[in-house]
């Protein structure tokens, strides 16, 4: 495939036309976009929150109960494939495109806001700390990882199972036939496109905020708009370095030297922190939150005005829907060989149980600090500004310095990981489900990204995009109830297919033996 084949390709065409027509909007037109994209927020977030309640808590069912079908020993690929990465390299790659920015971001802030304001009852007692563990594990856990698991899953099985583009369309296959290459597989790519580009546009705006922050608390240099835009340029042309160097080697060598950092973090704030507690925060929440699995997932206020649930639970599903394309792409990429049961236990639990031991680190040492030890000015601090988060943390602990130094590293390292990750799903997309994009589309699509932060950023609109990621996340929930509608078609033709075939072989073995 010629490089510049992407550059003729219509999916790639359409999608920059309205991204490119976003940034103009958000720069020209900035509060125009953010009250019309606000509007349609609301009224899909208060007037459709039983459709995302309903619709992920359906992608959490239908990860925990295939695994346990006929269908969990199906390989992603044919018989003779067998896993490209190490399961561990594999669990690191797709943590650290799936949440690495955002538990760097929202692990210590989330359970202290939710401490300091919770969905039932009074802030700063104890049922709010343990309230605020549960929904944090809640809003971080098996769901937001169900909804990367089916559309991973899906991708892989059409890609490497069915030798299918790997592409988005292709999941539709058992439904579309050969229409998937035609106009309607091109708007599902287009879908796919959009939503990947203003979801993640959103995670490097809050990721070039954190790393000012950490500039500012490290370095002593002011957080200033100016700065963040010189880290979105910087970390732009270092996640491109790393994009140069493909797959195998920049995303896997990043990704392991992360969560190993990660590890390191994690054991050292175990360590200086609260640590019989920490554990017992782990051990507790974890019970709590598998005991109320089912009513939290369910919970809906339908005879009280309580917009709590809309402004955090159904928002989050629609964030983790808007990161789905990227995400599940990615996964789906670095699957090749597993079966489907391995699949779901790598992208669902592993995860899942990684999450919980950072915000149990994290977020239950802030909430000790603040509960146990009195440092309300620690709260104060963080809901000032969420971005400070980790570093007001590390204020309250010894070796504060080195904990920031290394804090820091990993926001960096994340944010590139995130940022390589994407442009290399981008670039699949834009070269018709070339598993080895270019690099010239791949640095096409990073530079992309990096103007669509940095324009709303100088217009002041990083909460408008991150309002449009949302936004277009609402008929890309839609697209995934069909894709399991499809995958399971597929795997039964497939199970069909394979019956069929085994039948005939014996009959054929069975007429040669009366035949001799």
């Amino acid at each position: 495939m010629k490089k510049s084949s992407a550059f003729t390709n219509s999916v790639f065409i359409i999608s920059f036309l309205i991204v490119s027509l976003f940034i103009i909007w958000g720069l020209c037109f900035n509060d125009q976009l953010a009250a019309i994209s606000g509007t349609i927020l609301k009224a899909t977030l208060v007037q459709f929150d039983w459709f995302y309640v309903g619709a992920v808590f359906l992608f959490l069912l239908f990860s925990i109960v295939l695994p346990f079908t006929r269908y969990g020993s199906v390989r992603l690929g044919q018989e003779k494939d067998r896993p490209e990465f190490k399961t561990g390299s594999w669990i690191a790659m797709l943590f650290s495109a799936g949440m690495g920015v955002g538990i760097m971001f929202y692990g210590v802030a989330e359970p202290v806001m939710h401490y300091s304001a919770p969905p039932v009852g009074e802030g700063f007692t104890e049922n709010a700390a343990r309230t605020a563990m549960k929904y944090s594990y809640f809003h971080w856990g098996l769901h937001a990882w169900a909804i990367y698991t089916v559309i991973g899953l899906a991708l892989a099985y059409f890609q490497y199972k069915k030798q299918l583009p790997a592409l988005v369309s292709s999941a539709f296959y058992p439904v579309l036939k050969e229409r998937i290459h035609g106009p309607i597989g091109k708007a599902i790519d287009i879908l796919a496109v959009t939503t990947t580009v203003f979801g993640v546009a959103t995670s490097l705006g809050l990721g070039s905020m954190q790393i000012s922050s950490g500039i500012e608390y490290v370095f002593a240099i002011p957080k200033t708009t100016s700065v963040s835009v010189t880290v979105i340029v910087v970390t732009t042309v270092l996640f491109l370095i790393s994009a140069s160097t493909g797959l195998k080697r920049g995303i896997r060598y990043l990704s392991n030297s992360t969560v190993i950092l990660s590890l390191v973090l994690m054991a050292i704030v175990l360590a200086l922190g609260p640590t019989v507690n920490i554990l017992r925060i782990f051990f507790q929440t974890t019970g709590s939150y598998l005991n109320d699995l089912l009513s939290m997932s369910l919970r809906l206020e339908p005879f009280h005005k309580d917009t709590w649930i809309s402004s955090w639970t159904v928002f989050y599903w629609a964030v983790w829907i808007s990161w789905g394309p990227a995400v599940g792409m990615f996964i789906a990429r670095i699957s090749r060989g597993r079966t489907i049961r391995e699949f779901i236990l790598g992208v669902l639990i592993a995860p899942s149980l990684g999450c919980f031991a950072w915000f149990s680190i994290f977020g239950g040492t802030a909430i000790d600090f603040i509960h146990n030890g009195g440092n309300k000015a620690l709260a104060s601090a963080i809901t000032a500004d969420v971005s400070l988060a980790l570093f007001e943390l590390f204020k309250y602990m010894p070796l504060s310095t080195m904990l920031s130094i290394i804090g820091f590293i990993l926001i960096v390292f994340y944010y590139i990981t995130l940022a390589d990750a994407s442009t290399y799903v981008l670039g699949m997309i834009s070269e018709k489900g070339n598993e080895n994009p270019s690099l010239l589309i791949k640095i096409t699509w990073g530079v992309i990204q990096a103007l669509v932060a940095i324009s709303l950023l100088l217009a002041g609109g990083l909460e408008t995009i991150q309002t449009i990621a949302v936004v277009t996340a609402f008929p890309f929930t839609g697209i995934i109830i069909w894709m399991c509608v499809s995958f399971l078609k597929g795997l039964k033709e497939n199970a069909i297919s394979d019956e069929t075939g085994e039948v005939e072989m014996h009959s054929e073995r069975k007429s040669k033996s009366v035949g001799q």
